[in-house]
C-alpha cells in the first residue's frame, strides 16, 4: 500500500517539484537563487579558495597542508562550506569537512554546524565584526568509536586580508592538551 500511494504522489506532484526546484542541490549557477539579504556581512567569504597552511600540536609532529574551501549561497540565511585537504608533500587526502554557516537575521551572531571525515562533529557560534569572523564550539561530539583523544573544543577565526586574501587560525583543545593552535592557513581566491 505504502508503495502505490508514494508512486502515486510522485506522478501527481513530481513533476512540478522538479520544475519549481530544478537541480537546487547541483553548483549549475543558472540554478543559482537570490542571495539572501541576511548573509551580506559574510558575503565577503563566497567562492573556492586554496591555500597552503602549517598545522602544529603537542602530540604530534608539525606538518604542512594544502586546503581547499567553498562556500557557497543556498537564498537562505547561511551558507554551504565544504572543504578538503591534502598533504602538501604527497598530495594525499587528509581531512574533509561539511557544514552550514548561518547567521541570525537582523544580527551579527553566526553559528557554525559542521561534520568531519574523521567522525566528529562540532557547532561553533560567534560573531562577525567586519572583515573578522569568531568563532567557538559550545558543542563537539564524535562517534563512539573515534581515535583518542578526544576533542574538547575548536575555535576559528577567519580574517579577510584584501579581496582576495582569506587566513584562518584554528585552535584546539582535547583530553590530553590545552586549548592551543593548531592549523594556520592564507588561502587565495580561485573563483566567486
Amino acid at each position: 500500500m505504502f508503495m502505490l500511494f508514494s508512486a502515486a504522489c510522485f506522478r501527481s506532484s513530481g513533476v512540478r517539484l522538479l520544475r519549481a526546484y530544478g537541480n537546487a542541490m547541483t553548483s549549475d549557477i543558472s540554478d543559482k537563487p537570490a542571495l539572501h539579504e541576511a548573509v551580506g556581512k559574510i558575503s565577503w567569504l563566497l567562492g573556492k579558495w586554496k591555500g597552503e597552511g602549517c598545522g602544529v600540536y603537542p602530540t604530534i609532529s608539525p606538518f604542512m597542508y594544502g586546503e581547499e574551501i567553498v562556500f557557497n549561497h543556498v537564498g537562505q540565511p547561511m551558507l554551504s562550506y565544504n572543504s578538503r585537504t591534502w598533504h602538501a608533500e604527497n598530495g594525499k587526502p587528509m581531512h574533509h569537512e561539511t557544514g552550514w554557516l548561518r547567521i541570525k537575521p537582523g544580527t551579527s551572531t553566526l553559528a557554525f554546524i559542521i561534520a568531519q571525515n574523521t567522525g566528529v562533529t562540532e557547532i561553533e557560534e560567534g560573531e562577525v565584526e567586519g572583515h573578522k569572523i569568531r568563532l567557538l564550539s559550545h558543542t563537539v561530539g564524535r562517534m563512539s568509536f573515534g581515535a583518542e583523544p578526544k576533542v574538547l573544543k575548536i575555535e576559528r577565526i577567519y580574517t579577510l586580508k584584501d579581496a582576495n586574501t582569506l587566513e584562518l587560525e584554528c585552535f584546539m583543545e582535547t583530553t590530553n592538551t590545552e586549548h592551543q593552535k593548531h592549523l594556520h592557513i592564507t588561502y587565495e581566491k580561485v573563483s566567486e
